[in-house]
């Protein structure tokens, strides 16, 4: 295991470029650790590399991933992440707790957030439903990441027109939280919603207008006709 989690982070080492990760770090107001690695460069990297690994058992493909978080390197978190995703036909309700832990621990920004959580985390919470508790009990977190998770993991399944009510359900617990990011994650989830669901997401933003923050009511309308986005954003 160690010998292979060597060869990724060597190959990431030789693929970093300073320019590109003085550019990065300009996308990110938190403190972020990059190697400085254009994305296609770590996702060629990471589908490479578990061919390597796809034959070991579950288990020790999570050691690995959770090896990789824990680094801190942001691209590493990435090579976690295609892995976790491509390993979800394996999950077991019971390798939630893992998955949780590293949103808990390790997530500290958008993008390990996001990336984690558009596919690992939303393919987790299709193939088990029941599972949509925990990210209410995330949505009520203290943590920024946490917070934002509970709205950017149901992304891929609001576009699938699925969870409609969960989905309200976690935009109402995280209606009024000041964090931009969490602001934004939930209006994606409500933008996502609203390509199966337009007249409800818009009902839903009607109803909340008064008091949503600007920026998540901004991004629940992006994908609405133009007559609705200035019915919601008149005073």
């Amino acid at each position: 295991m160690n010998e292979l989690l060597d060869k990724v982070r060597r190959e990431l080492s030789e693929a970093s470029d300073e320019k590109a990760r003085q550019s990065g770090l300009r996308y990110f107001k938190e403190e972020v650790h990059l190697y400085g690695i254009k994305s296609m460069t770590v996702k060629e990297i990471a589908k490479q590399n578990y061919l390597l690994v796809k034959e070991r058992s579950k288990e020790e493909i999570l050691d690995m991933c959770d090896s990789l978080w824990e680094s801190g390197m942001m691209e590493e978190s990435f090579v976690a992440c295609l892995w976790t995703e491509k390993l979800g036909p394996q999950f077991t309700p019971e390798d939630f707790s893992i998955i949780e832990k590293w949103v808990q621990r390790y997530v500290s920004n958008w993008a390990s957030c996001d990336t984690l959580c558009n596919h690992t985390v939303g393919d987790f919470i299709q193939k088990y439903p029941d599972h949509m508790a925990e990210l209410k009990k995330w949505a009520r977190s203290e943590n920024r990441w946490v917070k934002r998770a509970s709205a950017v993991s149901l992304i891929i399944p609001a576009r699938r027109g699925k969870f409609l009510e969960d989905i309200f359900e976690i935009a109402g617990i995280l209606l009024l939280d000041s964090d931009d990011m969490v602001q934004k994650g939930y209006g994606w989830m409500l933008k996502a919603a609203s390509q199966s669901h337009q007249e409800k997401v818009f009902g839903f933003v009607m109803k909340h207008k008064a008091v949503m923050p600007r920026t998540a009511l901004r991004y629940a309308i992006e994908k609405m006709p133009a007559d609705l986005k200035a019915t919601a954003m008149a005073k």
